[in-house]
């Protein structure tokens, strides 16, 4: 039974609600009012989901979770499942392709977006309780994620996964800092608890199940949990045991899909089956380090998708990836020199057509790029001043926009390391707030 004072503390990390409702209505009123819900048909209603939306359609009409690109291609291991049986579902009720479905749909990852607001704000009023400032920090990043543009644009107008992979992203997070007892004064007694380490192997297997490219950063979480427990001897074996756990539950929400794949292809396919295509993409000189758009065209007669569909998707991804390393082979530095240039599209902004004007599209870059640069400044300062769970942000900056330098970038891809970005950015400018306001209150005359 916790006690009065670890309840009154474990209160102070929750954010006021109003937060999540205000957050969630704006991005409602705002996919009604804008009509983000009417989605061009153009192309048979590709941008519906592009890849997701074809399998979630297959889906529904009797073929399988299958025809990733335009026709009827066969089975497919192109994107994780999470999101297209999601997907699927609201087609099922809604209608295929309908603007009903593209406002559930919306509307559903609206709410994924809003309830990433609380999380952010428990992770910086644990990590920055040491500060003094903690509840402005939480206060200040929970509010600018629930009323930021930026920061609902892929919720309201994107049928994809970001809002769902930054919501759990931010989850495991959060229990990475309980398991640790980070913000904790007095510690708990025992916070490396059955439910927190099953919580995190059902957390990362549905992110693996939606975006395994972040997955690059699990076993350093998982070790930085039990780096907590190795303080104390006692409690080592026990919490080792419960991350054994974890990682089974890890491994049982990945095995139906694994058991899948190996049946339908023949082939050990343990999340997404493109690897291969895309790594081919990424190096032709017709793209020059950037890829846009499906990487099969969505045309019936073209001979890239006819390829594809009749030497099948594994055949196909085998060869491309073949061509993808005899070619890195031969062209080492160019090789580099993309993985640089998509390092700096990462950060600063990536290349896009000025459709709506230059001055609009300079804005996009100047805004994108100072989010980057007051979040990386902003995590330089928490490491300077020993920020509890600072190291765990600098693995996850450095970990999650890894593989995207050598395959490809997209500004999409930066999503679910934002709620981080947010809170250090604030954690930034509070920072020197606070230093101003120290200074002139030096300053004044005795």
């Amino acid at each position: 039974m916790p006690s009065p004072q670890t309840q009154r503390q474990s209160l102070s990390f929750r954010a006021p609600w109003h937060i999540f409702w205000i957050g969630l209505l704006l991005r409602v009123l705002y996919i009604t009012l804008a009509h983000t819900y009417r989605i061009r048909p153009s192309e048979d209603h590709l941008q519906f989901g592009w890849e997701m939306g074809r399998i979630a359609r297959a889906l529904v009409t009797g073929f399988g979770y299958a025809d990733p690109f335009t026709g009827h291609s066969g089975p497919t291991a192109w994107v994780p499942p999470l999101y297209p049986l999601l997907l699927a579902g609201v087609f099922k009720i809604f209608g295929v392709y309908s603007a009903k479905s593209a406002w559930v749909i919306l509307t559903i990852n609206s709410i994924f977006s809003a309830a990433t607001a609380p999380l952010i704000f428990e992770i910086a009023a644990r990590c920055f309780r040491p500060n003094g400032r903690a509840r402005n920090i939480a206060l200040w990043s929970a509010w600018l994620w629930a009323l930021y543009p930026a920061a609902l644009q892929y919720a309201v107008h994107w049928v994809w996964d970001m809002a769902l992979t930054a919501l759990l992203f931010s989850a495991v997070i959060t229990i990475a800092l309980r398991v640790r007892n980070i913000g904790e004064d007095p510690p708990e007694p025992n916070p490396q608890t059955n439910l927190r380490w099953c919580l995190f192997g059902l957390f990362w297997g549905m992110i693996a199940l939606l975006n395994s490219t972040i997955l690059l950063f699990l076993p350093v979480c998982g070790v930085w949990m039990l780096l907590g427990a190795a303080k104390q001897k006692a409690t080592l074996s026990p919490a080792i045991g419960k991350a054994i756990i974890a990682a089974l539950i890890f491994v049982a929400c990945l095995a139906p899909w694994m058991i899948r794949n190996q049946k339908v292809f023949r082939a050990f396919i343990p999340i997404r089956g493109n690897l291969g295509a895309e790594l081919h993409d990424s190096v032709l000189d017709s793209y020059n380090g950037f890829t846009v758009g499906t990487r099969v065209p969505v045309c019936d007669v073209c001979p890239e998708y006819l390829e594809y569909k009749n030497m099948g998707e594994y055949a196909y991804v085998q060869r491309e990836g073949k061509l993808a390393r005899e070619h890195i082979r031969t062209h080492k530095l160019r090789f580099f020199e993309l993985a640089l240039k998509r390092f700096y599209f990462y950060w600063i902004s990536v290349p896009k057509p000025p459709e709506k004007g230059v001055l609009n599209e300079a804005f996009r870059v100047l805004n994108y790029s100072f989010v980057s640069l007051a979040a990386l400044l902003g995590l330089f300062l928490a490491l300077k001043q020993r920020i509890p769970g600072a190291i765990l942000f600098a693995w996850a900056f450095a970990l999650l926009p890894l593989t995207y330098y050598f395959v490809t970038v997209q500004a999409r891809f930066r999503h679910p390391l934002e709620p981080l970005m947010t809170i250090l950015a604030v954690y930034l400018f509070q920072s020197a707030t606070l230093r101003s306001s120290s200074r002139d209150f030096d300053m004044r005359p005795t």
